[in-house]
């Protein structure tokens, strides 16, 4: 039997096979009010929710959810907590070098803030501290890697280190590694213990959640639903990936897809021989990059791109978003040999798909229209487990801003704050434009790979210029 044909594909994702789909919550039942109305049972709208609660407690906050919460990339995603931000190195050139510092500050805290949570609130997503290790594999890789951790420590990320390739491997055995930069910020969760345990929590603090409500379109003090409308003075879209699919937001962010897959437990030699004890989160200097863990019960989840979008930005709704094509999982599968050979009969158990938003300049926003009541946050660009929690306690702010109940603060001075994005080219210039930019990067990656050059290739330059990386 064939990876492809013995590999559980879909279900969603790995972490709700092992965890089980949650209990489902009432649809919204009618025509209602709230004083704050949040679109969005991911990351973002429930740690909005979490820290509006805890600050103002007699809000009366909806959720609405349009199939459980979670059922997006918070339930899909890698695991990675991390400080990484979309956008930081365009937001030092139109807010300064200090600006920008200052935004990836606020990223550092932000993994620490996760798990103080995790642990005030009793929350068990399978969380281990171990920072990110991301390592190079060639020439290329290596003096991009190089880069990198010159470009972090000028953002003041002082306690990032860098190893060559005896020290790489003294933390993980990757095959051909010849080079690694290692941040302590960072740490690899369980994504679907974590949303269940954060709607839950703003559950029990009296926030309602409504799931299976689709919101179709968003108006100032109104999200309307086929079940009713709710009105309220603020309206939060934290739809991400799924934005798309919302009343005039068609190209406001691409929903990029990404893909997964997931081996069976290893066993205690295949272990020793790679090593991996601290459990980093762990990357590559690829264009097309891959990012993977090491989870609680002793399996790797590693993923990376597949088709990167199709056409229309219709992905996420699709009938088979969460499952992902027989090539991609076999390319996976490639990078996981490729990295640990002494794995190749390990077999693939599941593989997943989803989405994650990407604005056209690749940087993350949040934002509050004051005259209109109307706020978002997203366009993580796949960086949105921390990032969430960050655009949370921003929005938090500017709602308590806005309504008089305190002034500015660190978060609302932050870059990100209300910048404006131009919307994605229409179809069929932005489909091609997206399949022919990732050809480029895996181009790239095999002609960098079979090279001997410390230079990155001269297409990939050109290419992530094009994309606005």
């Amino acid at each position: 039997m064939s990876t492809v044909e013995s590999t559980v594909n879909g279900g969603i994702s790995f972490w709700y096979a092992q965890e089980g789909a949650p209990a489902p919550r009432e649809p919204l039942p009618g025509d209602t009010t709230a004083d704050v109305c949040i679109v969005g049972g991911g990351y973002t709208g429930l740690w909005t929710a979490y820290y509006l609660k805890k600050a103002v407690p007699f809000l009366n906050i909806t959720v609405l959810e349009a199939r459980f919460c979670g059922y997006g990339a918070s339930g899909r995603n890698g695991g990675w907590l991390y400080n990484g931000i979309a956008g930081r190195d365009r937001y030092a050139k139109l807010h300064g070098h200090e600006a920008a510092v200052r935004l990836q500050q606020a990223m550092n805290a932000t993994v620490a803030e996760v798990l103080d949570v995790c642990e005030v609130e009793e929350i068990d997503a399978d969380q281990h501290r171990g920072g990110v290790l991301e390592v190079a594999l060639s020439p290329a890789q290596l003096a991009r890697l190089k880069a990198f951790h010159a470009a972090e420590l000028a953002f003041g990320e002082t306690d990032r280190e860098l190893y060559g390739a005896r020290a790489t491997a003294d933390r993980v055995r990757v095959t051909g590694a010849v080079g690694s930069s290692w941040t302590p910020h960072g740490a690899r969760i369980h994504p679907v213990k974590l949303v269940k345990g954060l709607a839950a929590t703003v559950e029990a603090l009296g926030v309602t959640i409504h799931e299976s409500t689709p919101v179709t379109e968003i108006k100032p003090k109104l999200a309307i639903t086929p079940y009713g409308t709710v009105r309220a003075p603020y309206v939060l879209r934290c739809t991400e990936g799924f934005t798309a699919s919302l009343a005039g937001q068609r190209r406001t962010w691409l929903p990029m897809n990404s893909s997964m897959i997931a081996t069976e437990p290893l066993t205690d030699a295949q272990w020793e021989s790679i090593g991996w004890d601290g459990r980093e989160t762990l990357g590559d200097m690829a264009h097309a990059y891959m990012y993977a863990q090491r989870t609680a019960d002793g399996r790797i989840a590693l993923g990376g791109r597949g088709v990167p979008y199709r056409f229309g930005s219709r992905a996420a709704t699709a009938a088979n978003a969460d499952r992902t094509e027989p090539r991609t999982i076999e390319d996976l599968r490639e990078i996981l040999v490729r990295f640990f050979p002494q794995l190749a009969g390990v077999r693939i158990e599941h593989a997943w798909a989803g989405v994650l938003g990407v604005p056209r300049d690749w940087c993350a926003t949040v934002t509050l229209d004051r005259s209109t009541g109307l706020g978002w946050a997203g366009g993580y660009v796949g960086s949105g487990v921390a990032t969430a929690n960050l655009a949370a306690r921003t929005l938090r702010d500017l709602i308590k801003e806005d309504s008089g109940q305190s002034g500015p603060t660190d978060l609302t001075a932050l870059p990100w704050v209300n910048h404006k994005v131009r919307t994605w080219e229409p179809e069929p210039l932005r489909w091609l434009g997206v399949q022919t930019l990732y050809a480029a990067f895996r181009g790239a990656d095999r002609r960098e790979a079979s090279g001997h050059t410390a230079t990155t290739d001269r297409v990939a330059v050109l290419a992530s210029k094009i994309a606005g990386r």
